[in-house]
């Protein structure tokens, strides 16, 4: 409590404690209205010990409800707020229409008892008003005739010029309007001084209320002629049409006429010769006119709006603002005429300090708007025109780039939503419905702030975190920085990522909700619960994980290894603690849970070999198709395989005798994996040099064996041909016999 609400409250108390008192004492039946009688029993009261300690319970008792008041006002909620403010706008409302009633009928009493208005008196200054608001329009009208050419010629010199010549002949055009109002309102002055006046050569506050007024109005139309001029556009500050801004000027001109007039001239002169009731009636019935020429002229505009707003979305574009106008497209006109009801509203409560009021907060609101325009326009530019890093940073950490620009847009949109939750608690604050700034400097609203500040922060740091963690992580398995990484570092730093991802949600989770006042102890406890039930209903999932941990741990295959897992064969694409993914030869991918997984066969650890097996006929030389073998691999050595070969031929010899061929067998060492290509490259050589020896590499085929004698003779082999007659048969037989 400040100290003048003090000093009333114990005023107060003194009359409440003297009244009683003073009927104690059989005083007058009025004390209060004597001050010194309030004085002396003041005295005696101090002056007794019994009246004095009563005289002090009450005031404790009075400071200790009035601090809980303030207590209460401090942590009231911004809805309690709000409900107080609307409830003392609906009381106030009432009392300003019972003042207006009230005005009206103070009006018609006026002029239906002619004894209560001095009638001859009123004349006069009607007559006195009458003549010097003549004198100054026509004052202001000759005057404006005579300025009209200079400013004719000063919009043609304006015509086609840069902006710097239209700036000064827009700045001499505008002076020229100040000069004519000016001139005029001199000119109403000595009008009212020298003829109206009279002999005296005073005024009347009548007449230098319409002076003054006059000069308040006309200044605020030569203001808004620098903006909306109509008869000269070369001399427009706004590149608008000369048909809007003659529409504008048009409205805008006798709204500000009409409320300018009534409160500084007719207003003033109803509350000095009528009531104030009259006055305020007035005021009341102009501010309701311009209410109704505010909402013709929104509800004229409406279409024209709304395809100005929708413009922007109207040609594909999706940012926050095209987005926005389209939203505000179809329900501006209802925002505008709730806005100018409101403002109505407002002006009606506190008639007296509402003009000031209503200046300062949609200044206020304004200013909000603009600023959070402009913050949430440059976030959108920047979400729009994307994130581009250094070459330097993107050579090094290439996936950076595109992992900001995931995060980035969700960023941007969670600042977009703050900032216009803030533009919109800015307007409330400025008009007056809510304290938040009140809120926010009690004990309240710094504990839930501070809460949602620390929450926030814990969640940026944990962003940070992890984006630390991936750029390392990405930094390390990149070939083109440091030593290349190999296939166990890989699928380590890949393990690593995914637990730590895991293991940083949960903290920071935990963390955030920790600060914004949620009791963390329960969930801990039911993730422990949930734990255990999931280890007992899912045995299949732990045994996923066991396997895989074992896997990983002997170190058996890695991501890039080309594995065999039961019927299934490919590359290894991805491992995690539970499953492993492999791609085959024809594209597909493989998921395999580690379960499931029995015998893992890895064709690239260590070293690989390619196995030769190479079929010649029965006829050929062996010594000769070894050194054809080893010729082809001479030729390999000297060809681009070379460097995946890391060891001499190894020649195993013949291994098997087939049905149609001798299988000879030699194998060549190659890196982990290079066996497949080097296999290929060698067949190639080992076809060119059979070729060119002459050693037959046969195809299958059936040898038909007669037998023969111990002599060595074969017997002859009959053919008989069954596809002419039997007697062409017999006496044509086909005889084959050995050709010894």
């Amino acid at each position: 409590m400040n100290f003048k609400n003090r000093v009333a409250s114990l005023l107060v108390l003194l009359v409440l404690i003297t009244v009683p008192s003073l009927a104690y004492a059989q005083e007058s039946a009025e004390p209060a209205s004597n001050p010194t009688s309030s004085v002396n029993d003041l005295i005696r009261i101090l002056e007794s010990e019994e009246a004095r300690g009563a005289l002090l319970d009450r005031l404790k008792a009075e400071a200790a409800a009035q601090e809980s008041g303030e207590a209460s006002d401090a942590n009231s909620t911004i809805a309690r707020q709000v409900a107080e403010q609307t409830r003392a706008a609906a009381e106030q409302i009432v009392d300003g229409a019972e003042a207006v009633w009230s005005g009206l009928a103070a009006l018609v009493v006026m002029f239906s008892d002619p004894s209560l208005v001095d009638f001859a008196e009123f004349r006069t200054l009607v007559i006195n008003v009458i003549l010097v608001g003549a004198g100054l329009f026509a004052s202001y009208l000759v005057l404006r005739l005579l300025a009209h050419p200079l400013q004719r010629s000063l919009d043609r010199r304006a015509a086609g010029r840069n902006w710097s010549i239209r700036t000064v002949l827009v700045l001499v055009a505008t002076i020229i309007d100040i000069l004519t109002v000016a001139l005029a309102w001199g000119a109403g002055y000595l009008i009212a001084l020298q003829l109206v006046g009279g002999r005296t050569g005073q005024m009347d506050i009548n007449q230098t209320l319409l002076l003054n007024a006059f000069l308040v109005v006309e200044m605020i139309k030569v203001a808004m002629r620098l903006f909306l001029q109509a008869r000269f556009p070369n001399l427009r500050v706004l590149p608008i049409s000369d048909l809007t801004a003659a529409y504008w000027y048009f409205w805008l001109a006798r709204v500000v006429s009409l409320i300018g007039y009534t409160f500084m001239f007719v207003a003033p002169i109803l509350a000095s010769n009528v009531s104030e009731a009259a006055a305020q009636a007035a005021r009341v019935l102009v501010m309701l006119t311009a209410l109704v020429i505010g909402i013709v002229v929104i509800l004229q505009n409406r279409e024209r709006v709304r395809h100005v707003l929708s413009s922007r979305a109207a040609t594909g574009r999706t940012d926050f603002l095209s987005r926005s106008g389209a939203l505000l497209a179809g329900i501006w006109h209802l925002l505008a005429i709730a806005y100018l009801i409101a403002i109505f509203g407002v002006w009606l409560v506190n008639p007296t300090d509402a003009l000031p009021f209503m200046m300062a907060a949609t200044l206020k609101s304004g200013v909000a708007v603009v600023v959070g325009g402009l913050v949430i326009a440059f976030i959108g530019r920047f979400a729009n025109v994307g994130l581009r890093l250094p070459d330097d940073v993107r050579a090094r950490l290439p996936a950076l780039e595109a992992r900001l620009k995931a995060f980035v847009p969700r960023v941007m949109q969670i600042i977009r939503t703050v900032v216009t939750i803030g533009v919109i608690i800015a307007i409330a604050q400025s008009w007056g419905l809510i304290d938040f700034l009140g809120w926010l400097s009690s004990e309240a609203g710094q504990r839930v702030s501070g809460s949602a500040l620390a929450a926030l922060v814990i969640l940026l740091l944990g962003f940070v975190a992890y984006l630390a963690m991936s750029s390392w992580v990405e930094y390390r398995l990149n070939p083109q920085f440091g030593s290349i990484p190999t296939s166990r570092e890989k699928t380590l730093l890949s393990l690593f990522q995914n637990a730590f991802t895991i293991a940083l949600v949960v903290l920071v989770s935990m963390l955030a909700l920790a600060q914004i006042g949620v009791n963390i102890a329960p969930l801990l406890a039911g993730a422990g619960v949930l734990g255990l039930a999931i280890g007992f209903g899912a045995q299949k999932l732990v045994q996923d994980i066991i396997t895989g941990v074992f896997i990983q741990l002997e170190n058996v295959m890695n991501e890039g290894d080309v594995v065999s897992l039961g019927s299934l064969s490919g590359v290894v694409e991805r491992l995690t603690i539970r499953s492993v993914s492999i791609r085959s030869l024809d594209g597909t991918l493989h998921l395999i849970p580690f379960s499931s997984v029995d015998t893992v066969s890895n064709m690239m650890k260590g070293f690989s070999y390619h196995v030769a097996e190479i079929g010649v006929a029965y006829r050929e030389n062996i010594d000769e198709v070894k050194e054809a073998m080893q010729e082809a691999f001479d030729l390999l050595m000297q060809s681009e395989w070379r460097d995946m070969i890391i060891d001499k031929l190894d020649m195993h010899g013949v291994t098997a005798f087939a049905d149609s061929a001798v299988m000879v067998r030699a194998r060549i060492k190659t890196v982990p994996g290079g066996h497949w290509a080097t296999g290929r490259a060698y067949n190639e050589f080992i076809k060119q040099v059979f070729d060119r020896r002459g050693i037959e590499i046969p195809f299958p085929h059936v040898t038909l064996y007669m037998g023969e004698d111990k002599a060595g003779g074969a017997p002859p082999l009959r053919v008989r041909n069954d596809a002419g007659s039997k007697e062409d048969a017999s006496e044509k037989p086909a005889l084959i016999t050995d050709p010894d």
